[in-house]
């Protein structure tokens, strides 16, 4: 369920790229407004040839194994006693983050891979441009595709999160 979660909001993300880069054109044209360094730009800036590396990075999470569950080691004790080291998830993960809106879709495929919720805060600088991000992912990450988990993202300053 989670590879396929992760491939379709991939899928998702190349169908919207119109919608992805206008509100990517509002942030930037809001942050040159507001005298933001040339390096700062480039990191907020997303054109087809990223979000196409930003979907390849999710195919590539869905091509990892997956961690839950993985006994990294066991033994028995003398009486009788097994003991075992498995990989679990954490539970809710938080992230801030700054104007890289790439960090939202990063954030969302490992949360999501490896079981846990998510609560997600972006930088204001990239607020537009994580909507459409969060909507495609959490078109694909519902109590019917992921059940155990859960993605919250903030993106402007607010006292409750968006559910995603």
């Amino acid at each position: 369920m989670k590879n396929r979660a992760l491939h379709a909001a991939a899928d998702a993300m190349l169908v919207h790229v119109d919608k992805i880069l206008a509100a990517n054109a509002e942030d930037l044209n809001a942050a040159r407004d507001t005298g933001t360094p040339t390096a700062m730009l480039d990191r907020l800036a997303l054109n087809p040839q990223r979000i196409d590396g930003i979907a390849a990075g999710l195919r590539q999470v869905a091509g990892l194994p997956d961690p839950v569950g993985e006994v990294l080691r066991g033994y028995t004790l003398p009486n009788g006693l097994r003991l075992r080291q498995q990989r679990v998830p954490l539970g809710v993960v938080g992230m801030v983050y700054e104007g890289r809106p790439n960090v939202t879709v990063d954030a969302f495929g490992l949360a999501l891979k490896s079981g846990n919720a998510a609560l997600l805060r972006g930088s204001s600088s990239a607020a537009r441009s994580n909507r459409p991000w969060s909507r495609c992912c959490a078109a694909h990450w519902s109590t019917k595709t992921c059940p155990s988990t859960r993605c919250s993202c903030w993106t402007a300053r607010t006292t409750r999160p968006s559910p995603t």
